[in-house]
């Protein structure tokens, strides 16, 4: 869907669409830096669910926790904010992309384009909070991954006849004692798919009050799903998405349904750090993503390094002997380090734009519905 017809149901959707939250004008906006204490609003999550009660195998990912329940982290000025700074017109003609996977999105636009939401994701307040629900210390992923947006709009016209369709076929279940799919399924804004990156935490940017589904489905080991309910307007939900199967089901009820998705990976050098390129390389500008990809991980790499030299001298130092064997192991795990880096950067010619593959995806079932619609 192109810029142009995203702004076209926008403007119908809201009259006087400038584009920020209905009724709110960009003049009524504070333009102060990000300050925790005004625009925070945080309230810890009712309910966490391990990787072990999603039934995936012991040791899958970094840390035991899998996805949190929505729990209230901005405050509406907050969010007024984000959406002034993410409709600009730089962003929209500068960083919009679509697949396969998803009709809209807006990539890499923080750093430049977005300060006030540049400056959320990288506050030491909210990296506390994000890294306390994941249970392991973590950071942004890369720049380019901040604030990534997920949009889905329709017109009023055609919220209303969704609706209608929702609530007829709900009768003819009922009638007939029948019960189908979910029918928000069938037109997931997100298609199934496992993230690039170790956790991402998605905050919601639109007005949820009326809207009906909208959760985020996840895969479990043993082949059922679970959903998780749709978070409201400043309310996000942490998810350990490189390692769980999972889409962004369809809401109806609402003209606009908008999330922000930032991506994050340990802190800690020594932890592993599986992020792969699959998702995000055909929607990305590859030289900005492949710099800030090599940037960090060559900082991982450095950090090992240097640590593993301190520990060598000291030992040297010591008069004790150097353990040729833990040395071997440490170089080689570092080559596989290196060697997955270089896997991760495909040519520049090898990329088809907008085009995801389904090599991200962990089931058959996924994989086998993807063919399908295809």
């Amino acid at each position: 869907m192109a810029a142009a017809e995203i702004m076209s149901l926008m403007k119908e959707a809201h009259p006087g669409f400038e584009p920020v939250i209905e009724g709110t004008s960009k003049k009524m906006l504070d333009t102060g830096d990000f300050d925790p204490r005004k625009h925070l609003n945080f309230k810890a999550p009712a309910k966490i669910h391990t990787m072990s009660a999603l039934k995936l195998p012991e040791g899958t990912g970094v840390s035991p926790f899998a996805v949190s329940e929505p729990f209230p982290l901005f405050t509406e000025e907050a969010v007024q904010r984000m959406r002034a700074e993410i409709f600009s017109k730089d962003v929209w003609e500068n960083c919009q992309y679509s697949s396969n996977l998803a009709q809209c999105q807006l990539r890499g636009f923080a750093a430049k384009y977005a300060p006030f939401v540049y400056d959320v994701w990288k506050n030491p307040e909210v990296l506390a909070i994000i890294s306390k629900i994941a249970g392991v210390e973590l950071v942004t992923e890369m720049d380019f991954e901040i604030a990534h947006i997920n949009i889905s709009v329709q017109s009023e016209k055609q919220k209303a006849e969704e609706l209608e369709a929702f609530v007829d076929r709900n009768l003819t279940e009922a009638d007939e004692g029948i019960a189908g799919c979910p029918w928000e399924d069938d037109k997931p804004i997100v298609d199934w798919h496992t993230d690039s990156y170790p956790f991402v935490c998605v905050t919601m940017l639109s007005d949820c009050t009326n809207m009906i589904g909208g959760e985020t489905a996840l895969r479990t080991g043993d082949g059922d799903v679970l959903k998780v309910r749709g978070p409201q307007m400043g309310c996000a939900v942490v998810l350990q998405g490189r390692y769980i199967e999972h889409q962004a089901l369809r809401a109806l009820g609402a003209t606009e349904r908008i999330t922000m998705v930032t991506s994050f990976r340990p802190k800690c050098p020594t932890i592993k750090d599986d992020t792969v390129l699959t998702t995000v390389r055909p929607i990305s500008d590859l030289s900005e993503l492949y710099f800030q990809f090599s940037e960090y991980r060559l900082e991982i790499l450095e950090e090992r390094i240097r640590t593993q030299l301190r520990a060598l001298r000291e030992t040297v130092r010591s008069g004790r002997k150097m353990n040729t064997k833990a040395l071997k192991a440490f170089l080689r795990d570092q080559e596989s380090f290196l060697a997955h880096m270089n896997k991760e950067m495909i040519d520049d010619d090898q990329v088809t734009k907008g085009s995801i593959d389904n090599s991200h995806l962990l089931t058959d079932t996924g994989m086998n519905k993807r063919k399908r619609e295809n």
